[in-house]
């Protein structure tokens, strides 16, 4: 259901990780950008029985173009 979702946001959940510890499930998604990404999330959480953190990672790429931006 929620990988149906996914794709009403242009999104596409690639992994789903089962944890221990404080969080319980860990998803990664790939979205079209940041805000895409957003709603999606605010989507699944609107349902009320998630409770979601959201991190952005960077791939290399866009790394060393952040880090050129530094001088």
């Amino acid at each position: 259901m929620v990988m149906e979702a996914a794709s009403k946001f242009g999104s596409k959940m690639t992994h789903l990780y089962w944890t221990q510890g404080q969080y319980d499930l860990i998803s990664i998604i790939e979205a079209p950008d940041d805000a895409s990404a957003t709603a999606f999330g605010l989507a699944i959480a609107s349902a009320g029985n998630v409770r979601m953190q959201t991190l952005r990672a960077f791939n290399r790429d866009e790394m060393n173009s952040i880090l050129g931006k530094l001088g």
